[in-house]
């Protein structure tokens, strides 16, 4: 009799706490904008504070309100800021943006006590150890972010350019080249 009457206390609950939830859902939603919805979207989301905002909704939200430069996501590289400028409706000078150097982040055992402050701020998570031992960084999960060598009481973290292996190498990104038609009208091959 007891277990029957508490399954269906809790039964009762948990009906009326989710309906109290999906009402307090419905009238109390927040209201954000498609537009910084889109531009959190295109954004790496690593929340790694390159440009100068704790994360990437931030960064999206100035983006959208025109406080920041298109070019302001250094992990992005030029394409991002394409990408944010064909969104925005911008005209965007890329002559004077260079590609972020691939970088990575690596411990010299020699001098790392395992104080913790580095994976403390790591945002991926890409250095591992554990407390008064010597730590390491996951290359794969590293985005050189470059915050754990600022925290680094001795200095043991320092960046290292990443070695091009047939692994990370890429093909260079094809130019757009413009067709142009030949012939008119019925003759026109293009």
């Amino acid at each position: 009799m007891y277990v029957l009457s508490a399954i269906v206390s809790l039964t009762l609950l948990g009906l009326v706490l989710g309906l109290l939830l999906g009402i307090a859902g419905k009238y109390l939603k927040v209201e954000s904008s498609p537009i910084v919805d889109e531009l959190e979207a295109l954004l790496p989301g690593s929340q790694c504070g390159q440009c100068g905002f704790p994360g990437c909704r931030p960064a999206a939200e100035a983006l959208a309100e025109g406080n920041a430069p298109a070019t302001m996501c250094p992990p992005g590289g030029s394409a991002l800021a394409e990408q944010i400028a064909a969104l925005l409706g911008l005209d965007l000078d890329l002559s004077d943006v260079k590609e972020p150097e691939l970088l990575v982040a690596r411990v010299s055992e020699a001098t790392c006590t395992g104080c913790t402050r580095c994976f403390k701020v790591c945002p991926t998570d890409a250095i591992v150890g554990a407390p008064k031992q010597i730590h390491a960084v996951v290359a794969d999960a590293c985005i050189a972010c470059k915050k754990c060598v600022e925290v680094c009481p001795t200095e043991c973290l320092q960046m290292h350019p990443i070695e091009v292996t047939l692994r990370n190498w890429r093909w260079a990104k094809p130019l757009n080249v413009p067709v142009q038609p030949m012939g008119t009208g019925s003759n026109a091959v293009c």
